[in-house]
């Protein structure tokens, strides 16, 4: 006998085999009726039926206080409830598992007794994506590398802070616009074009290679650029993800290392030169010398002695180069920073135009470093003579120590003229001067520089607004070990 199609399917049987789970609480609070979907979907005993909620001792759940007094409210007349992601505790799952749960009243029954439907939908799944959203949303966040996320048309939708940091763009002068807000000018269109050739081919679909951009005050940066493309189920292209890694602090190592090779080059010349120089300008001396004793000539006497004068030059100069080349290891020890730049500074008054000032601060704490005492003085010598070359028969010297963070400062500051632009990239480089011939051998600062790097700081060079050269070295904060 065949089935009868047109026979009426009851809202029992619907019910029934409806995939959502499905409870009936009828007033004060018995489960009347629940459907098969129900137990699969809460993990419940079947034997609930008939009990009476409020006997079911439950924390959090599908029966949690929260939706036990939703239910005693919509028995009393009150209207639907809804609850999202609510854990289910009897069911096993490596995540857990989440339901939505809605509370709905019904029609009273046959007898007027108040009833209330229950409704349970599993969203584990939707949960399990919320939380793999935000977690890929704060990788995004908190990433130390430069991000953007741009739509198809490449209009930037978001930027995290460290595009924020490196640019200098807030993240709301950003959306709306376009990544050109960082393009240099100096990267070529073909340049640009070649990336999205390689972003629009379907079987590619990204672009990496290093770029130059610019921050918001103009400054160059290299990065390391990574761009996918981000398509949909259907292969369109919906939006573009680029990271960017700020080379930045590496060209900077990478420009100092170079800077040390050839300062050792150099060196290794200038010791040779100075050795093949000094015997014969010993030599001249001595017979200068000898012939100034001897003669009764005036003329000759006067000449001679310029002479003298001359090899004296030639000789502070080779003495000069061998101080560049002889780089002697420093004998690291534990000194006071402040106490050597008070050094440095009584030993220069006096002996330099008494008419400059020298303004000096110190903090009121030692400030402790390791390092070669005699090395840092000539460092600060060095700087403070060319702070009193800088500013003339008079003018105003300031020197300052400090902490910052952990490093130890010197700054030494002058109200000279300051270095010309296209100059300041090249003072520490050796045989650079910008003294008149015969006042300098342009090796003062390239010695300084090697004494700070063997010291493991730095030296750098600015011109501050206001005053004239500022000259700041950084060290190496040395905290000595307490004791236990």
């Amino acid at each position: 006998m065949g089935v009868d199609e047109t026979a009426p399917v009851s809202a029992t049987e619907v019910l029934a085999s409806a995939p959502i789970g499905l409870a009936v609480i009828a007033a004060p609070g018995t489960i009347v009726w629940a459907n098969p979907a129900y137990f699969a979907t809460t993990g419940r005993d079947p034997a609930i039926v008939g009990q009476d909620f409020h006997r079911i001792l439950e924390e959090d759940g599908t029966w949690s206080p929260e939706i036990g007094a939703a239910v005693d409210a919509a028995l009393a007349g009150a209207p639907s409830a809804s609850f999202r992601s609510v854990r289910a505790r009897y069911r096993a799952g490596a995540s857990g598992v989440f339901l939505d749960v809605d509370v709905r009243p019904l029609a009273p029954g046959r007898d007027g007794t108040s009833r209330v439907l229950l409704a349970f939908r599993d969203v584990s799944e939707r949960v399990e994506e919320e939380v793999r959203s935000r977690l890929f949303f704060e990788a995004f966040r908190t990433s130390t590398n430069a991000m953007q996320l741009t739509d198809d048309r490449g209009v930037m939708v978001d930027v995290n802070p460290a595009f924020e940091r490196i640019y200098g763009y807030s993240r709301a002068e950003c959306i709306g616009r376009k990544p050109n807000l960082v393009r240099s000018r100096h990267t070529p269109p073909e340049f640009y074009r070649a990336m999205w050739a390689d972003l629009l081919d379907p079987q590619r679909g990204y672009w990496a290679g290093e770029i130059t951009n610019r921050d918001r005050h103009g400054r160059e940066r290299p990065v390391l650029l990574t761009i996918t493309a981000i398509r949909t189920t259907t292969g369109q292209v919906s939006h573009y993800l680029g990271v960017a890694v700020d080379l930045s602090e590496q060209r900077s190592w990478e420009l100092r290392a170079a800077h040390a090779d050839k300062l050792a080059s150099v060196g290794q010349l200038a010791a040779g030169v100075a050795h093949e120089i000094n015997t014969p300008l010993a030599n001249v001396m001595l017979i200068a010398e000898s012939m100034r004793r001897r003669t009764t000539d005036p003329w000759a006497a006067s000449r001679l002695a310029s002479m003298t004068d001359q090899v004296e030059v030639a000789a502070r100069i080779v003495r000069s180069l061998l101080d560049f080349a002889r780089r002697e290891t420093p004998q690291m020890r534990e000194i006071d920073l402040s106490g050597v730049a008070r050094d440095a500074v009584g030993f220069l008054r006096g002996k330099r135009s008494a008419d400059v000032e020298i303004a000096d601060i110190y903090p009121a704490d030692p400030v402790p470093i390791e390092g070669d005492r005699g090395q840092l003085m000539q460092v600060l010598t060095n700087l403070l003579n060319n702070a009193y070359d800088a500013v003339g028969a008079d003018g105003t010297i300031r020197l300052s120590v400090r902490r910052h963070g952990a490093r130890a400062e010197v700054e030494v500051i002058d109200s000279g003229p300051g270095i010309p632009g296209e100059v300041l990239p090249h003072v520490f480089e050796p045989f650079f001067t910008t003294k008149p011939e015969g006042q300098g051998t342009g090796l003062g600062l390239a010695i300084c520089h090697g004494i700070v790097q063997s010291h493991h700081g730095t030296i750098t060079a600015r011109n501050v607004p206001g005053a004239g050269a500022g000259f700041l070295v950084s060290l190496p904060l040395h905290e000595p070990r307490t004791r236990s």
